[in-house]
């Protein structure tokens, strides 16, 4: 059977504690700017309808990272993430133009809690925004501007189940084939791959 209706999701579950429903806010607060101070690494989740109705809806969770705190936080409704040099997709950048929504997952290593912000989006190329990001190595091109709508503390099950952050959990690179290896099967190329190496190499030039 699936669940094709709300109320037969609802059947399976009680209903959400009040402690789970009251520490959603509206705003950033001390603990929430503390963490993402602290954060050098954050998920952005957008999607949008894109061209005929039939295509449906794109969704994209891109992974995003700098320095702990590479997110600003200017005041208590404000985030501005600087658009690092990445592969040119824009797919989250494309998404913001189309649906002006967002979505962004903290995450601090060590610490199994995360924080989910919602909100509002929009691109800025306003001086005002970019003089943020001045002293980085890479001045961006643009800042994603997010309005703070939600504000959430996950708790720490789902990163305590994946045991994320224990080193007897880390995988040898080894395990899988290079990057350049698997992006050649993938799309059927029969130059040679790129090495890790070269790899690691070309990568150091954006970081």
């Amino acid at each position: 059977m699936m669940i094709e209706s709300i109320e037969q999701l609802r059947l399976l579950y009680p209903p959400a504690k009040e402690r789970a429903r009251l520490k959603q806010l509206e705003a950033l607060e001390t603990h929430s700017l503390r963490f993402i101070a602290l954060s050098p690494f954050a998920v952005i989740a957008s999607g949008s309808a894109r061209g005929e109705p039939q295509a449906g809806w794109s969704f994209d969770a891109s992974p995003r990272g700098g320095a702990p705190g590479f997110v600003r936080a200017p005041d208590e409704r404000t985030l501005l993430i600087p658009d690092s040099p990445g592969n040119n997709r824009l797919d989250t950048l494309e998404n913001i133009i189309t649906s002006g929504r967002i979505g962004v997952l903290f995450l601090i290593p060590g610490v199994d809690e995360t924080l989910r912000v919602n909100g509002t989006a929009r691109l800025s190329t306003a001086g005002k925004d970019l003089s943020v990001f001045a002293a980085e190595k890479h001045r961006p091109k643009l800042v994603i501007e997010v309005s703070v709508q939600e504000v959430y503390l996950h708790c720490a099950k789902a990163l305590m189940r994946s045991a994320l952050w224990n080193p007897t959990s880390r995988i040898e690179r080894a395990v899988l084939p290079t990057m350049g290896e698997m992006i050649n099967s993938q799309i059927g190329a029969d130059t040679p791959p790129e090495t890790q190496a070269e790899m690691l190499a070309r990568y150091a030039q954006d970081l």
